[in-house]
């Protein structure tokens, strides 16, 4: 007979699924902040890779070359977003360590598929 028990796997499931919920609430609280252009543009973004800020210096802002405003605020968002997606991995990283045996995901699987 084997030793598999349906409802504490399901219950264990459950307990996963509630700290997925809770981290990713933490998520929301979990700032990074990039920059570009040498610091003329600052954008903060928190772990669940939402845009929060976008600080442009005076000298960025310059009607005669919209362009460059433009570049440099796309790569501030992408750079903060590499950056917020980074920590995110990290912080689920660090919760499933203390879930799983062995630590870490089963199999290496990638939350990133998960929308995590």
């Amino acid at each position: 007979m084997s030793d598999f028990n349906m409802a504490d796997m399901f219950g264990k499931f459950q307990d996963m699924q509630q700290k997925m919920k809770e981290v990713q609430d933490e998520l929301d609280d979990l700032i990074v902040e990039a920059e570009a252009g040498g610091g003329m543009v600052k954008v903060k973004a928190n772990g669940n890779r939402k845009i929060v800020s976008i600080d442009l210096d005076d000298d960025v802002i310059d009607p005669e070359d919209k362009e460059m405003m433009e570049d440099l605020v796309v790569a501030g968002v992408n750079k903060a977003l590499d950056k917020a997606e980074d920590a995110a991995k990290e912080r689920m990283q660090d919760v499933y360590k203390g879930m799983m045996p062995g630590g870490g995901m089963p199999g290496g699987m990638d939350l990133g598929k998960l929308g995590l």
